[in-house]
């Protein structure tokens, strides 16, 4: 009976949400999650070329409810675009910024909220560099030190999330 009841509730939360309408379309079309347990630590997203993971975790706490982190995935990892505090870079369609997905989980021990993840992605334009006599496109130090000394470095893709809480709260 509980499973139908959370079944009933995931179910309403998308109808709900598109009630509110302030979203633009996510690049990304994806289902509601599954609901997660209290304390449960779950995989909202992976972001390769960033070399991250979003993470959350419901803790029922009323303080908190939601904790939100991003993960490196590996120290071996090299980013081909970089993950940004989203409070300092404010993401918006004005500013250049793609709506990339939109992530709901619900809540397993309260049906009537969700941890609601929206994440933003701001393309840059690279060109790969020029190939030289033999064929190859290759970076040489010393030119890529001289260029970021002068500030004069190649655009990086840019990503950023912002957690948010929707939903009644259960229980104190």
């Amino acid at each position: 009976m509980r499973i139908a009841a959370v079944l009933l509730a995931a179910l309403s939360l998308p109808a709900l949400a598109a009630a509110a309408g302030t979203d633009p379309a996510p690049e990304i079309q994806r289902p509601v999650g599954q609901p997660q347990a209290l304390g449960a630590v779950h995989t909202l997203r992976q972001i390769p070329e960033a070399c991250a993971r979003l993470e959350g975790q419901f803790t029922g706490q009323a303080a908190q409810p939601y904790k939100f982190a991003v993960v490196r995935t590996s120290p071996s990892c090299q980013p081909r675009a970089r993950f940004v505090d989203a409070a300092k870079a404010q993401p918006s369609l004005a500013a250049g910024w793609s709506f990339n997905d939109l992530i709901r989980v619900p809540n397993a021990a309260c049906p009537s909220q969700q941890a609601v993840v929206r994440v933003w992605r701001k393309p840059a334009n690279v060109a790969p560099p020029k190939l030289d006599g033999q064929g190859q496109a290759r970076l040489y130090l010393a030119d890529e030190k001289a260029k970021a000394a002068a500030k004069q470095l190649a655009a990086v893709p840019m990503f950023a999330a912002v957690m948010a809480v929707e939903g009644k709260s259960c229980g104190g």
